[in-house]
């Protein structure tokens, strides 16, 4: 289990790794491909935030549920239709709550077609994603991390073993 959501309660490391984000969403899109940012709730929108603060755009984000009163929308935030939103996690694993929250952006009249994560899992998400026309950009790969901490002798041959045959193969 990898936990990414106790990040901000390390202030340097949260400001490196969010400036990690937006190096690498200014090397693959610029800040001009999207209008609009948002977090997967709850791990993504910290990182989020920061990303759509840096970027000087909007921030809005999906509600998991239907409020109970108010207006039906699921997305908090003011989101035009045709606006390019760019979607923000921590990690990837299978890619449905990714999906789940294009789909609702989608419905709502918004055009989603990047997703940054700091991890891939390497579990199908990128190819779930890829079939829904979303593009993931992971800063890294479990499958890399796992052959570093190897290399450097912080797991053994059956962790990187395990951690290797949970990821989907081509």
């Amino acid at each position: 289990y990898i936990d990414l959501r106790v990040i901000p309660s390390f202030p340097d490391a949260f400001e490196r790794i969010s400036e990690i984000y937006v190096d690498a969403i200014r090397r693959y899109l610029g800040g001009e491909k999207f209008d609009r940012v948002s977090g997967i709730p709850l791990a993504g929108t910290a990182f989020a935030v920061v990303v759509a603060y840096r970027f000087h755009k909007p921030f809005i984000y999906v509600r998991q549920t239907r409020r109970l009163r108010g207006r039906e929308r699921r997305v908090e935030g003011l989101l035009m239709p045709g606006d390019r939103v760019l979607l923000i996690d921590d990690l990837v694993t299978t890619g449905l709550s990714l999906e789940r929250t294009a789909r609702a952006i989608r419905a709502e009249g918004g055009i989603v077609t990047d997703a940054f994560v700091l991890l891939d899992r390497e579990e199908g998400g990128e190819e779930r994603l890829a079939r829904n026309g979303v593009t993931l950009h992971p800063i890294l790969r479990i499958s890399d991390v796992a052959g570093k901490l190897h290399d450097m002798n912080v797991i053994g041959d059956e962790e990187l073993r395990v951690i290797l045959s949970q990821t989907v193969k081509d």
